[in-house]
């Protein structure tokens, strides 16, 4: 085997060059932290920030935690204590996102040699099943900075029957845990209060971490951002940018782009604000301003038109990928679906389209039934498709850009046929879960674990880990899940939840870009952002969402 071949062998596994160097580059952490050239568990005050009351349910929900939280925030300050002979747990729940391993590696590295740390193996499940094992810095190392969640795994189980209770007081038992640490989105936090209830009595401390590429896991100024949002957005922003930088190169393509982001359109304007598409539609905007389909196919041609008469038969639209779900009359479709298909017995999903057709357009109104019709065929068979679990439409599996590029086209036969309009489609999603993560995303996520060790090792129970001030040194602090926990309908039942944060129609962000994509529209004023930095002049970046609506000078994070 020659030299060359030699190192590319040794390159194998996750030892790629920029993979090494990762491994060796320092993290920002907070200075309250270090002590001698390691770390030491902060303690906690109470914040002059008062929070909301709360509510007389959620009280009686979460009692025990609730009456300790005494709802106070928690701010981390320095601490000369020694903690030793703690036993913590760390879990991933829910879908990848860039960081999950540096909250691992804070959480280690702030717990030190005098304390355990067991990671749990395929998320929840692993929880209820008891399936741990002892991390060591070794381990931990090899993973530092690096994307995925390869570590410990993940799954989706929702922890919520008095028998999965009982099998998580069984593994607390087991192996004589002092503390649980959960790093997951609103659904896995929500569930970590309710685990911080349950084993309240056990003295089993349990700790949230803020994690969905998504960013709706918000808190204002406390908590301005989840992590893994700036690594997938910045990923995003590199392929969209490319594709811009295409279109006045071939001159002949609109590309139709859809984006993750189901029930929040963070993403979508993240990468509009970093890129400059000549369309982007906010899903929240939509429904503020109840925007019918054919309202939005109509502007989307008025653009195509107008861009065709200079010349630019070219351009990039962007789509959040639940935009369908916030048109009104789309939404009122799916939701009659939904229950007539409910009504079928068991045979319905095996019959073709044409004879499931036919068993429910007359249980359709005029308008549904019209408004159904008018669809593509292929946009009809998928909303006619089996149900998920809830009963619901599969809308992460409907094609939304694939909808929008035939209204497009039909319309454009009616309205200006001489216009020249070829597309392409893509869906960016699975790409940006698991690359590694920005420099912002893999300093972020070591704080977050170094909050969240010290939550678990100073025995605060439901408490999430939340970091703010980003551009100004940060400061740490502890929110009570509690607080953020409110009642919502979801999937025909009423559950305690934390509520998502959507793009606000009064934000700094959304504001801005308001006031710019008329001119980007009309004129190539896109930008190309490249690759993201893990050195080099834009390393340090933000996300433009967070800076514009935080107020910061700065696109910069600076973390003292």
């Amino acid at each position: 085997m020659s030299t060359l071949e030699q190192t590319l062998t040794s390159m194998e596994k996750s030892n790629a060059l920029l993979e090494n160097t990762l491994r060796n580059q320092n993290v920002s952490s907070l200075a309250l932290f270090q002590k001698e050239g390691t770390y030491q568990p902060a303690s906690f005050k109470t914040s002059e920030t008062l929070l909301n009351a709360l509510e007389d349910d959620v009280k009686k929900t979460f009692p025990s935690i609730a009456q300790k939280q005494a709802n106070q925030l928690l701010e981390c300050i320095p601490s000369q204590d020694q903690v030793t002979g703690k036993k913590i747990a760390v879990l991933f729940s829910g879908g990848p996102a860039s960081g999950g391993h540096n909250v691992v590696a804070g959480i280690k590295a702030v717990l030190g040699a005098a304390n355990t740390l067991y990671g749990v193996k395929a998320g929840p499940k692993g929880l209820i099943e008891g399936d741990l094992f002892e991390l060591n810095d070794d381990m931990v190392a090899e993973v530092l900075n690096l994307g995925g969640f390869d570590l410990l795994g993940s799954d989706r189980t929702k922890i919520k029957t008095p028998e999965q209770f009982e099998a998580v007081k069984n593994t607390v038992k087991t192996f004589n845990l002092d503390g649980i640490i959960v790093v997951g989105g609103d659904d896995s936090n929500t569930n970590a209060a309710f685990l911080a209830e349950n084993l309240a009595e056990t003295g089993c401390s349990v700790i949230g971490v803020p994690k969905t590429i998504d960013g709706d896991l918000q808190i204002g100024a406390l908590l301005p951002i989840s992590f893994g949002f700036d690594t997938a957005t910045k990923i995003y922003s590199e392929m969209v940018g490319n594709i811009l930088q295409d279109t006045p190169s071939s001159r002949k393509y609109w590309h139709f782009v859809k984006l993750m982001g189901r029930s929040a359109s963070h993403v979508a304007l993240e990468v509009a604000l970093q890129t400059r598409p000549q369309l982007c539609f906010i899903s929240e905007e939509v429904a503020a301003k109840k925007m019918s389909l054919n309202e939005i196919i109509s502007e989307c041609v008025d653009v195509i038109v107008s861009r065709s008469k200079q010349g630019k038969d070219y351009g990039v639209v962007l789509i959040p990928e639940g935009l369908i779900e916030f048109i009104p009359e789309l939404k009122g479709l799916m939701s009659q679906l939904n229950d007539s298909i409910a009504q079928q017995d068991d045979s319905f999903n095996s019959l073709d389209f044409d004879e499931k057709k036919a068993k429910i357009s007359p249980t359709l109104s005029s308008s549904l039934s019209q408004l159904f019709n008018s669809l593509p065929n292929a946009i009809q068979q998928q909303l006619l498709l089996e149900r998920d679990s809830h009963g619901n439409v599969q809308v992460s599996q409907i094609p939304t850009e694939l909808l929008l590029i035939e209204m497009i086209q039909n319309k454009l036969k009616e309205v200006a046929p001489e216009v020249k309009f070829s597309s392409n489609r893509h869906f960016f999603g699975y790409e940006g879960r698991c690359g590694a993560p920005s420099l912002f995303d893999s300093s972020y996520t070591f704080n977050l674990g170094l909050i969240a060790g010290s939550l678990a090792a100073r025995a605060k129970s439901g408490y999430i880990a939340a970091l703010s001030d980003l551009s100004d040194g940060g400061k740490a602090y502890a929110i009570p899940i509690p607080n953020l926990v409110v009642q919502e309908k979801r999937h025909g039942t009423t559950e305690m939840v934390i509520k998502k944060a959507l793009v606000e129609m009064d934000s700094k962000a959304f504001k801005y870009f308001q006031s710019r994509r008329k001119d980007w529209a009309g004129s190539d004023k896109f930008t190309s952002p490249g690759p993201r930095q893990f050195w080099g002049p834009v390393a340090n970046q933000v996300p433009f969402t967070v800076a514009l609506n935080q107020g910061y000078s700065s696109l910069n994070f600076d973390f003292k």
